[in-house]
This record gives C-alpha cells, structure tokens and sequence, in this order.
C-alpha cells in the first residue's frame, strides 16, 4: 500500500473523490491489483500508430529485444501503460528507461507512480473533482478510450467512496 500511497501524494490525488475514483479505475485495470501486466500478449498493438507503435524507432528498439512494438510495450502496471509513446513520455517523466525496460511498471513503486503520472497527465484529478456518475464516464473514456465494463468500474467506485467514508 505505500507505493501506492506515495504515487498519490506525489501526483497530488489526495482528496475523497480523486482517491475514490483512482482506486476505481486501477482495481478494473490491474484485475482488483493481482495484474501489473496485461495478460494478452500485445500482437494487437502491433501496429497501432495512435500509440507509436509503427514509429520506425519503436519498431528498431522491440526488434532489439526480439520482440514486435505491441508486444514489448503491452499494458504495464495497474494502468495498464500502453504502446510505445506512452512507455517513452511515462519514462521521461518518471526518470526510467521505459523503452528499453518496460518491466520496470510491473514493480509496485514504478507502476503506482506510473499510474498517478497517467492519472494526473489526462486531468484526472479536475475530473474527479466533479465527484459525478458524468465525470466517472469521462475518466473511463479516458483511461480505456470507450466505456469498456463500466459497470464493473461503477461497482468500485462506490465500494471505494463506502470505503473511505466519502
């Protein structure tokens, strides 16, 4: 839990309705926080351009490690980190060598703070803010790019606000 503790203090998700719907969000991600690497194996990413995975760079450095972009940059930590541009600019961020060890988001410190960077960088935290089923939608569309088993997601957000007394 300190990891995690530490990523949101870090990127300042430090109120009822922004912890609330962080914990939401990453409980559905990362399989109620057993998975900080998707289980699929990443072919379906291969070619993507929206995440960077056909930029000739990206496909040099996963032909380096033996592997294609989609694989070598599937989802990573409870976020689930997807795609070359995401690992590159999270790393940047982060100060990691995401491009090269994209592992290092299976960690608990690296994938918690990966996650509240993710978190933070889509302005989450204003979104939160609202504290409304509205504003859940729109951090779901941000986060999963459609409302993918938004219900599932909705259960655990209230859990969480039940939990923390919200």
């Amino acid at each position: 839990i300190q990891p995690l503790n530490d990523a949101m203090a870090e990127f300042e998700i430090n109120t009822y309705p922004r912890i609330a719907m962080f914990l939401a969000q990453l409980a559905h991600e990362s399989g109620e926080f057993r998975y900080m690497e998707e289980l699929a194996n990443g072919s379906a990413y291969d070619h993507r351009a929206d995440l960077g995975n056909t930029d000739e760079n990206a496909i040099r450095i996963a032909s380096l490690h033996g592997s294609t972009p989609g694989r070598w940059w599937k989802g990573h930590g409870p976020i689930q980190i997807t795609g070359y541009t995401n690992h590159m600019v999270c790393g940047n961020v982060l100060g990691l060598d995401l491009l090269n060890n994209p592992l290092l988001l299976t960690q608990p410190k690296d994938g918690c703070r990966s996650a509240a960077w993710f978190w933070k960088s889509r302005e989450l935290n204003e979104m939160a803010d609202h504290d409304t089923e509205e504003a859940f939608k729109t951090a779901t569309r941000r986060i999963n790019g459609g409302l993918t088993h938004y219900e599932e997601r909705k259960e655990f957000w209230i859990r969480a606000q039940e939990a923390l007394g919200a």
